[in-house]
């Protein structure tokens, strides 16, 4: 029989080891919800105004958005002020709750696992 000590030493660092291991990028935190009626609003708002430069939220002519966990407020600033080569989007381009919609896309999309293939939410 071994000594209690050695024992929990030997738990701790196994927990220790397990801990130490590099985060899955990419990976989903939470499991992809169904879309909200505001999220399928936020989509087509998405899609209208954002996917050009950010297709499907990956990088294109602009940066990923997929893997950017930022706060509703910080992305509502960033669309109405536009930071570097980001335009800014008026009230009148696009109007407050489409904006608010549009958050809540961009945070549901970012629950999605990027090897996912079917990315459309109705299903």
């Amino acid at each position: 029989m071994k000594p209690l000590h050695v024992i929990l030493l030997a738990g701790l660092l196994g927990g220790v080891g397990t801990g130490c291991g590099t985060a899955r990028r990419g990976a989903a935190v939470t499991e992809p919800q169904q879309q909200t009626v505001q999220v399928r609003l936020g989509e087509r708002v998405f899609d209208a105004t954002c996917n050009g430069c950010h297709p499907g939220g990956t990088a294109g002519i602009g940066v990923a958005l997929n893997n950017k966990p930022l706060p509703g407020w910080l992305i509502r600033f960033q669309v109405r002020n536009g930071v570097g080569a980001m335009p800014a989007f008026s009230e009148e381009a696009v109007s407050a709750a489409e904006l608010d919609a549009l958050v809540a896309y961009l945070q549901w999309l970012r629950r999605l696992d990027p090897r996912d293939e079917a990315l459309d939410p109705s299903e």
